[in-house]
């Protein structure tokens, strides 16, 4: 039987829906445009992909529940990592609402954009450790999506909360373009005791190198790196589509994580490429025939 292969990491949008899409202009205005799942269907079915997992573009509920929604309407949309207020007293109450809908079982994680935070330590503040208790107890997991001054926070969160199921989305975005190869390192290696309960997306990393001259050389210190902190059973691919499309063709991303990876044995591969997205989310129902 063929591998497994898993896109962990993709979004849908329309600008003209009324997000918060203010950042697709200047460079990024090639991808100010309407994504949809027909947009991405032939590049999956060109790559051998089985399924993805949709995941929020901005801070707002309704996108939870419309992703929902789409998963239940698209045949490879394995899973969504949604949106929700973590610092929302009704929080409890808002997971269940979204988990006991007809397409709840499709939510398999959340995330809030801490980037865009002032604070860089708004994980530590004590309403949002409240929140992440309720996201562990709802059984789903929490995606981490920070650059380098968010990064401290996200390993004492990591810390705080072993029992708990976390992502790092992009390895932490470090700037490949400018080779900020040892100060994004010495912060990674310190997730390497929490590596039972954090796994690590090999993913957005040619939006963080040169978009014009990248190749897969620049990308390969770094996924040896993540690959040494987390192992291979905590590594999985994703294409951050449509925003990869700035640098990079679909295509080319998974090319691209294809060289870094080809001297690893094939099991190896084939959990990074598939096994690991499906573990961690605990996608429902993947691999069986769907409604």
């Amino acid at each position: 039987m063929a591998s497994l292969i898993i896109d962990s990491h993709h979004h849908f949008w329309d600008p003209e829906s009324g997000g918060d899409y203010g950042w697709l202009s200047g460079p990024f205005e090639p991808i100010n445009r309407v994504f949809e799942p027909d947009d991405l269907r032939p590049a999956l079915q060109k790559n051998a992909v089985n399924g993805t997992v949709l995941v929020q573009t901005w801070n707002d509920l309704g996108e939870t529940w419309d992703f929902i929604r789409t998963a239940e309407a698209t045949d490879f949309v394995a899973g969504v990592v949604g949106w929700v207020d973590l610092t929302d007293p009704k929080l409890g109450q808002t997971l269940a609402e979204l988990q006991s809908s007809p397409q709840g079982k499709w939510l398999v994680g959340v995330r809030h954009l801490i980037q865009t935070e002032s604070d860089p330590n708004w994980l530590l503040r004590d309403d949002v450790k409240k929140g992440l208790k309720t996201v562990e107890a709802a059984g789903l997991v929490y995606d981490l999506v920070p650059n380098l001054p968010q990064l401290p926070s996200c390993i004492a969160t990591v810390e705080a909360f072993p029992e708990t199921r976390f992502v790092l989305d992009h390895i932490s975005k470090p700037e490949i373009r400018n080779r900020g190869f040892d100060e994004w390192a010495a912060l990674i290696r310190k997730f390497k005791g929490q590596r039972d309960h954090v796994w690590c997306k090999l993913s957005g990393m040619v939006t963080e190198a040169n978009w014009q001259t990248w190749k897969a050389d620049d990308l390969r210190p770094y996924v040896h790196e993540v690959l040494d902190v987390f192992g291979t059973d905590r590594c999985m691919f994703g294409t951050d589509w449509p925003v990869c499309l700035v640098a990079a063709s679909y295509d080319r991303v998974v090319e691209a994580l294809q060289e870094c990876l080809k001297d690893l044995p094939s099991a190896e591969r084939e959990r990074i490429f598939g096994l690991n997205a499906i573990e961690v989310y605990r996608l429902p129902g993947f691999g069986e025939a769907r409604a």
